[in-house]
């Protein structure tokens, strides 16, 4: 049954271990949030590891730049896995390619020291999508006559960040999940290691392991999200205790008018993605 939760440290002894999101939950792409990520510092020191994980198509070491240009302080998080991280296992096998790519120049370090090459559509081994081209402008429609033709020649999609959309300021923009989304559903095959797919709790479940220096006892694991879609399936999935963050990407949703939180319509989002959250905040607060 999902619980309005008063703040994180009403949990406190409960859980060990946090794999919590970023984007919607940490920063909105613009700048950190400070509330949240004090509140992270603080679990951090007295709690247990917090685990950021984000499905960002860039290797963890990329993200972690990114997130101390936005004001995300280092104390706030003990490790970091991105979807890119997951991702690059599956590029590899896939080597040489060659490979059509779809994405801004700034997600290129997912492919550093691969040994892919790269093609055209009309003579690439598969797709790789990290996001649109211009994601201040594009939507996935405008793919549409791409995807066409990379699916007339059987090509396969592999998605190195499922999410479909995240906040940039205050605006939504898309992201590869949105791109992907709609060449399976025009009938490609897609591929995808990050939320809310197996691969990426793996190799979060196994960083935390590290971080604690003993075996986690999965009954003792917290998962912190805005995405429905993507953070609340896979905690579900992966039969992990969730907090679902309504004021993220779902905040028009799960709001009232007056600015409140409905609990209702919270539950129900979550029961129409097959989602479950065993908590509510509007905002990560201690």
């Amino acid at each position: 049954m999902l619980r309005l939760l008063p703040g994180l440290f009403a949990l406190a002894g409960r859980y060990d271990v946090l794999l919590c999101d970023v984007w919607g939950v940490v920063h909105n792409g613009r700048e950190a949030f400070p509330g949240p990520c004090a509140t992270l510092a603080r679990w951090r020191g007295e709690q247990g590891p917090v685990i950021l994980v984000s499905n960002s198509p860039r290797p963890c070491a990329e993200v972690a730049e990114q997130l101390d240009a936005l004001g995300v302080p280092r104390d706030a998080w003990s490790a970091l896995v991105t979807s890119g991280d997951a991702t690059r296992a599956l590029l590899a096998a896939r080597a040489p390619g060659p490979a059509y790519a779809i994405g801004p120049a700034r997600d290129a370090p997912l492919y550093e020291g691969l040994g892919l090459e790269f093609a055209p559509l009309d003579r690439a081994a598969f797709i790789s999508c990290t996001g649109p081209f211009d994601d201040e402008m594009e939507a996935p429609e405008d793919y549409r006559a791409q995807f066409e033709a990379g699916i007339a020649r059987g090509l396969a999609m592999i998605c190195a960040n499922p999410d479909k959309v995240v906040q940039r300021g205050e605006r939504l923009i898309y992201c590869g999940g949105a791109l992907a989304e709609l060449y399976q559903a025009m009938g490609g095959e897609v591929v995808m290691a990050g939320k809310p797919h197996p691969p990426i709790y793996a190799a979060s479940l196994a960083r935390a392991a590290e971080v604690a220096g003993h075996r986690i006892d999965r009954r003792r694991v917290l998962v912190i999200g805005d995405g429905v879609a993507t953070d609340l399936v896979g905690a579900a999935a992966q039969d992990l205790d969730a907090i679902f963050i309504a004021g993220g990407i779902h905040a028009a949703e799960t709001r009232r008018a007056d600015g409140s939180l409905d609990m209702g319509a919270a539950a129900a989002l979550l029961a129409s993605c097959g989602a479950r959250a065993d908590y509510l905040m509007g905002a990560l607060a201690p």
